[in-house]
């Protein structure tokens, strides 16, 4: 992927806000991205202009020889969904499915795969994550290590290149957050994909192999 010159202005009827300023920067496969800084300095705001989930006032974002600011809504949607994966603070898993019911959906709206198929990779997927034990638990029977490694992965349903998270640890004890950490790693190192993470934790950042410090809307030191 591919940034250039990207601001993200919010204008109101009295005030203007820019909650990220002029960033250029490049997310390269197989490497794991930390997005670090204070609180309030635009680290989210960045996430979700790198997620496709908000447009940038100007600048450009490429990714996979798309230029994503001119798609349309639905097609940014479509391309949300077959080329990126979302884990937040929160897992968000539908409290009424199972983990592997949860780790389906996104396999359902893409509709590729028939529902056999989407079965036995929502299987796999949670085996890769630890999870073998709990494919037919509901979120309620899990831990939140546990519910976060679903939410996990969910986000790899659809073979996304890009794997975006934000605060992916913050809710979590020191083991749990641990073992996230390890497993986005490994999902950047051994699958070859592009994983970035907003975090306050420092550790989690000291093992990412490239970081992002923004202040005041600004990247530092690009």
């Amino acid at each position: 992927m591919s940034v250039r010159d990207v601001t993200r202005t919010l204008l109101g009827e009295e005030i203007e806000v820019t909650l990220v300023k002029n960033a250029s920067l490049d997310i390269e496969t197989e490497h794991f991205t930390a997005i670090t800084g204070p609180s309030g300095s635009g680290k989210s705001s960045l996430l979700y202009l790198l997620g496709l989930l908000d447009r940038p006032t100007s600048g450009t974002i490429n990714m996979l020889g798309t230029e994503t600011t001119q798609l349309s809504e639905n097609d940014l949607a479509q391309f949300r969904l077959e080329k990126l994966g979302f884990i937040f603070q929160f897992h968000f898993l539908l409290p009424e499915f199972t983990a592997m019911e949860n780790v389906r959906l996104p396999m359902q709206k893409l509709g590729k795969l028939s529902v056999k198929e989407q079965t036995e990779k929502a299987v796999a997927l949670l085996e890769s994550v630890g999870l073998h034990d709990q494919i037919k638990k509901l979120p309620k029977q899990m831990s939140g290590g546990q519910c976060q490694r679903v939410a996990i992965a969910r986000a790899l349903a659809n073979d996304p290149a890009l794997v975006l998270a934000d605060e992916p640890t913050g809710n979590l004890d020191t083991h749990s957050a641990a073992t996230v950490q390890q497993i986005l790693r490994d999902i950047a190192h051994t699958e070859g994909r592009a994983v970035v993470a907003v975090t306050h934790d420092e550790h989690f950042a000291a093992v990412a192999d490239k970081r992002i410090h923004i202040v005041d809307g600004r990247i530092q030191g690009n």
